[in-house]
């Protein structure tokens, strides 16, 4: 069957999976609501190469062709003064717009238009919701569980303050500072923070280290995870991405799991009770880790009540450590999970 299809929302989500659907018998046109000369990528530009370069091959791009920086070692800094490397193999930044740029470049994408839901409903077959935090088109959650955050893109003239990626984990996990290198002399700067302290670490690491600010870019992540995002479906809409809440509550990560959150619904898209089904299998493990955070948060934090999730999440993290592009180590963990 033939489909008319809108996919809403040309983020990491929505432009990956209308690459995908670029050579399907379907009818697919995407909607950005930013202008074209405004069109821009949200947060750190972060991942992990050899699961992006598996992506990429689906769609016969080459993701060498965006690789900023490969990294080798990630340098901590609690908030105890406690410092320690954490080895690195695959995690990179790469130029994020210009691979999202570049998985739309042959498609119908309107630009500048936010169509109502009765509008697409009178065109579509399905919807597609891409539009991440904000879920525009999919029911409002009644819990919802997110962080503010505030980011920088920096030149340095005079040299990087550091080498590799760097991070400061706040008190109690409700964040973490990051600096990301861009390549010679370019690096993300900027923090997510429960407790809304985001803008002033970033701005005391930018008064300390000096640079220039190119880019100013603020935004909300969504943490609850989605088996707190329900529905992911309602009549002709259906959620893929971080509007059903596809990211790693304790790293805010949510490239891969976005693009990997595509490929599940290509397989289900015909079903949307099978996808559902699907989701919640894939990000079970999710659950627990926000648990872990949220109760690190909200200073409800007993860790011999949470040693299963804790080892749960560890074993997880460990099975995948290519996945997650770094040395996986238990006493990382520790150090993390009692700061």
């Amino acid at each position: 069957m033939v489909l008319k299809i809108a996919v809403m929302g040309m983020g990491v989500a929505g432009s990956y999976l209308i690459a995908r659907l670029k050579n399907s018998e379907h009818e697919v046109v995407g909607y950005e609501r930013m202008p074209e000369d405004r069109h821009d990528s949200i947060c750190a530009w972060g991942t992990i190469k050899p699961v992006l370069q598996e992506f990429c091959k689906k769609v016969d791009r080459d993701f060498n062709d965006f690789l900023i920086h490969d990294g080798k070692n990630m340098h901590v800094k609690m908030n105890n003064d406690v410092k320690f490397d954490i080895g690195l193999h695959g995690l990179c930044t790469y130029d994020k717009l210009a691979l999202i740029k570049d998985f739309i470049k042959d498609s119908k994408i309107i630009y500048g238009e936010s169509p109502s839901l009765e509008e697409l409903e009178s065109q579509y077959d399905m919807i597609v919701d891409c539009t991440g935090f904000h879920r525009v088109y999919l029911p409002k959650l009644e819990e919802d569980f997110f962080l503010p955050t505030y980011e920088y893109k920096v030149e340095y003239e005079n040299g990087l303050p550091y080498d590799d990626f760097y991070i400061e984990p706040f008190p109690g996990m409700s964040g973490y500072f990051w600096y990301f290198p861009l390549g010679e002399k370019w690096a993300h700067i900027g923090a997510g923070d429960y407790r809304k302290n985001h803008i002033k670490a970033t701005d005391d690491f930018l008064k300390k280290h000096g640079g220039k600010v190119v880019k100013t870019k603020g935004r909300p992540i969504r943490l609850a995870t989605p088996n707190k995002c329900k529905p992911f479906y309602k009549d002709k809409v259906v959620g893929v991405g971080e509007s059903i809440g596809t990211v790693y509550a304790l790293l805010g990560e949510g490239i891969i799991p976005s693009m990997q959150c595509v490929e599940i619904f290509l397989e289900n898209m015909n079903d949307f009770e099978a996808y559902e089904k699907a989701v919640d299998e894939h990000y079970k493990v999710y659950g627990k880790v926000f648990n872990f955070v949220r109760a690190k948060i909200h200073k409800d934090f007993n860790f011999f009540k949470s040693l299963p999730d804790f080892l749960a999440i560890f074993r997880y993290m460990k099975k995948n450590e290519d996945r997650f592009g770094m040395d996986i180590k238990i006493s990382d963990l520790m150090k993390v999970a009692k700061a």
